[in-house]
């Protein structure tokens, strides 16, 4: 009896004391405020080390995925002498074109990255691709001449652009790439660009750049990035205003017509003539519009009369933009539509200008800082293994309905995805030196 009672009392000894262990906290028993949230997404500032590794990640992938070699398509046997350029020459098949405007924002981007951390393989990249373009190109100019190669040739885009797409942000990547004295052989290929860009573009009454789709008269917000940054880089490797006139008076124009003071939004597309107007505000046009802004004010002069309006726009759009950020760190792919899917391309480049913004001062980054970083953060979760960028929307052109922002696909090969992530992790490696960012009462702090 005596056996089986103090089995009894260890028992509930040893059920007393259980209990008191897994009692839940509460109030009394726990410092509630300090326990860890369960975030989506990293809630931290990355280190410069886990930034450079993802950097590297894609870097690695792009490298080995856009060879600049060309090839007998017959033979698959490389080419390298240009005098002697076929009709049956091409680029060694890869994934990404190396002649596409987004690859004119991977191209910047990798400038970047070279630029902020060091490492001269980024800067490697553009240098092999650009004197490889800049290498064949006089020879294809020759056979179109000759009018032997004709339609949709083998870098068609820099001999022959046939719209903004085609010359804008390769142009302005050109530009950098010889401002920095990386490459000394693109200025024919630059003029011809800038010249396409300045006379030839299809252009409103007023000067503002415009397509003639969907609609006669249309003004695609996409377009301020497919010119203002081209234009922007001319002026400065040139000193003359005009250049810088013309890009400023662009971000005008557009944004008394598209741009929604009230959300602090642009919407994608005007039509003239078109009332009333349906106002769609589509993730990645407002990333190339906010980005069209901070490389202007990159290189336009303090003095310039128009800087000041620049400056405000970009500090509205931020504003407006902020706003709509999701919980996750992400924008959705319609901004004011939080049913509409998450989207990678747009939330690296509001990374990357927020933070470029908030290292020039622009912005405020007590303010800014910690959602460059939650974006980033964020987007970081979209690299896979391989390098490429999940979550992007393919190529988008414009709609006045909103299924068709809802139902664009996704893909790995959309290239619109790379040029952003590139210039989000260059531009945050500056954003995180010297440790500014604190975790003080539990929040993700910015103290410079």
């Amino acid at each position: 009896m005596k056996k089986i009672t103090n089995t009894l009392l260890l028992s509930l000894i040893a059920t007393s004391t259980f209990s008191q262990v897994t009692k839940p906290a509460n109030d009394v028993t726990a410092p509630l405020h300090a326990l860890q949230p369960d975030y989506p997404v990293p809630y931290n500032a990355m280190s410069e080390g886990d930034i450079k590794k993802v950097l590297d990640k894609v870097y690695t992938y792009l490298d080995a995925v856009t060879p600049p070699q060309m090839i007998n398509k017959q033979t698959g046997q490389e080419i390298t002498d240009a005098s002697k350029f076929d009709t049956v020459y091409g680029i060694k098949p890869g994934d990404f074109r190396l002649t596409a405007y987004e690859w004119g924002v991977t191209y910047s981007g990798m400038l970047l990255a070279a630029e902020t951390s060091g490492d001269t393989r980024y800067s490697d990249y553009v240098k092999q691709r650009l004197s490889f373009i800049a290498k064949w190109v006089p020879a294809i100019k020759k056979k179109v001449a000759e009018g032997s190669l004709k339609g949709n040739y083998v870098f068609r885009q820099p001999v022959e652009p046939h719209a903004l797409d085609d010359a804008g942000a390769v142009c302005a990547a050109m530009i950098k790439a010889t401002r920095s004295g990386l490459n000394n052989d693109l200025r024919p290929l630059i003029d011809n660009f800038i010249n396409y860009i300045s006379t030839k573009e299809f252009r409103l009454p007023d000067g503002t750049l415009a397509r003639n789709r969907p609609q006669k008269n249309t003004i695609w917000l996409d377009d301020l990035y497919m010119s203002v940054p081209a234009l922007a880089q001319m002026g400065k490797l040139t000193g003359r205003t005009a250049y810088y006139d013309d890009a400023v008076k662009q971000i005008k124009q557009f944004s008394q017509r598209m741009f929604d003071k009230e959300k602090g939004l642009y919407m994608h597309g005007w039509v003239q003539d078109m009332d009333p107007h349906p106002m769609f505000y589509w993730g990645r046009a407002n990333g190339w519009a906010l980005m069209a802004m901070v490389e202007l004010l990159d290189v336009l002069p303090e003095n310039h009369a128009g800087r000041a309006f620049v400056l405000q726009q970009l500090q509205a759009h931020a504003k407006g933009l902020a706003a709509h950020q999701s919980g996750t760190g992400f924008w959705h792919q319609l901004l004011n539509r939080t049913d509409s899917y998450l989207e990678t391309s747009a939330t690296a480049i509001y990374a990357y200008c927020l933070a470029h913004a908030c290292n020039k001062g622009w912005l405020d980054a007590k303010a800014y800082a910690p959602m460059a970083m939650l974006a980033w953060n964020a987007v970081t979760t979209k690299i896979n293994a391989t390098g490429q960028v999940e979550g992007v929307c393919v190529g988008t052109g414009m709609a006045f309905d909103p299924a068709f922002y809802y139902y664009r696909p996704v893909n790995v090969y959309a290239a619109h995805g790379y040029g952003p992530v590139l210039l989000a992790g260059a531009e945050m490696l500056r954003l995180v030196k010297n440790d500014p960012f604190k975790i003080n009462d539990s929040s993700l702090q910015y103290y410079k």
